[in-house]
């Protein structure tokens, strides 16, 4: 549906609110990926599937399918590219505590593949099991190798998985890298301080650039997935806030955007930032600017989760850019930042919708205001937002 006369953003420049829907009762999303027409949105709290909405007309965005996964485990997170989608499947950690430290035979867990040769309906024909609690999230761009985030038996958290698609219908593990100190199973000890865990890579020229949660920015070299290689990091936990979420190389640039992640209400816990990073020199990763904070609202003093969530990948099916940087910062919005000049980043648009009509988030303490979550860009400038609890949103980028 369009977006009703009667609501209207609570702040917007840039952006122009095209369409919304709340998923058919789904209201909650998180990774959103746009395909033949077609976005795929995952759910934590209403189901852990994956919806299919119709996006042929951005102005009346329709959910018309959905992909239903274990009851006991979700997919947050996918990928798609021509005419294959990867799907995440994982325990549900929010809606049930698994059967022991590192495994739990009730649930499914590892990656699974679609056919979107119709992508209303996509048509599953392989999956790859995992010995442990399963993937989180996955980046792929239609080649061989896939690389995810993966909690194996044995680990403390969660690993880097090379993963070989030569036959997507029966996908398998390539190679592993993981920090130091994370392989509890095999006598290691000493990957903290904080939680040492990969939320996922995004890879440029056979180059890994990981957010590894409380180890902040870790580069890999993953040219041979069987055998990746440490090639450096850059840790600013403490004395800033950690929970790094997201690291995108502009390779041609030399530099990397590094999202930590906001996880609690901004009482609670340090401002999180969005940073620029000077990757040249791989073994040494130079900060060298921050993304300026939303301003037009007092976001502190109204609370919620007032910080990064995440960054548009620059996905070579879609929009790329190395100067024009969008992300989604949870209650203040959706954010696009030119960084022609790496070292006075700023803030070009943002959308900030109105607050949600349900709160279907179970975690205590959340408030019932926007929390924009994941965002896709399409070549023509269209952007595909989800909210934790508002719903989907497309927005147009006034360039």
């Amino acid at each position: 549906m369009n977006p009703p006369q009667t609501l209207t953003p609570r702040s917007a420049k840039g952006l122009t609110w095209l369409g919304h829907t709340e998923l058919n009762g789904r209201p909650d999303g998180v990774q959103v990926m746009v395909n033949k027409g077609y976005a795929f949105v995952g759910h934590p709290f209403t189901g852990g599937g994956v919806t299919v909405v119709d996006v042929r007309d951005p102005c009346r965005p329709t959910a018309i399918n959905f992909l239903k996964t274990h009851p006991r485990s979700w997919s947050l997170h996918f990928q798609t590219f021509d005419d294959l989608m990867l799907v995440a499947e994982e325990f549900n950690f929010i809606a049930h505590k698994p059967q022991s430290q590192w495994r739990d035979p009730d649930c499914s867990a590892g990656l699974r593949v679609y056919d979107l040769e119709d992508p209303a309906n996509p048509r599953p024909i392989g999956f790859m099991p995992v010995e442990g609690l399963g993937l989180h999230r996955i980046w792929w761009t239609g080649e061989r190798f896939a690389f995810a985030s993966a909690l194996l038996d044995g680990f403390t958290d969660h690993i880097l998985l090379c993963i070989d698609l030569a036959d997507p219908a029966h996908p398998r593990e390539a190679g592993r890298w993981w920090v130091p100190g994370m392989w509890q199973a095999g006598g290691e000890t000493g990957a903290g301080p904080g939680r040492v865990a990969l939320h996922h890579p995004v890879v440029a020229d056979g180059v890994a650039y990981c957010g590894w949660r409380d180890a902040g920015l870790v580069v890999v070299d993953v040219s041979n997935p069987a055998t990746p290689v440490f090639l450096g990091k850059r840790n600013l936990f403490p004395p800033f806030g950690g929970s790094t979420h997201t690291a995108l190389p502009l390779a041609k640039r030399g530099l990397c955007i590094v999202a930590d992640e906001a996880m609690s209400d901004i009482a609670t816990e340090p401002q999180k930032f969005i940073w620029v990073m000077d990757v040249r020199e791989k073994s040494n990763p130079v900060s060298i600017a921050t993304m300026p904070l939303p301003g037009e609202h007092d976001f502190v003093a109204e609370g919620g989760t007032f910080g990064p969530h995440n960054l548009w990948e620059n996905r070579p099916d879609a929009f790329v850019s190395d100067t024009l940087i969008f992300a989604t910062f949870q209650s203040g919005g959706v954010r696009a930042y030119d960084i022609t000049d790496a070292f006075r980043p700023r803030e070009v648009a943002h959308f900030v919708p109105p607050p949600p009509r349900l709160l279907v988030d179970p975690r205590p303490g959340i408030k019932l205001i926007s929390h924009s979550a994941d965002v896709y860009v399409t070549r023509n400038g269209f952007l595909y937002v989800t909210d934790y609890n508002g719903g989907f949103y497309v927005l147009e980028y006034e360039s």
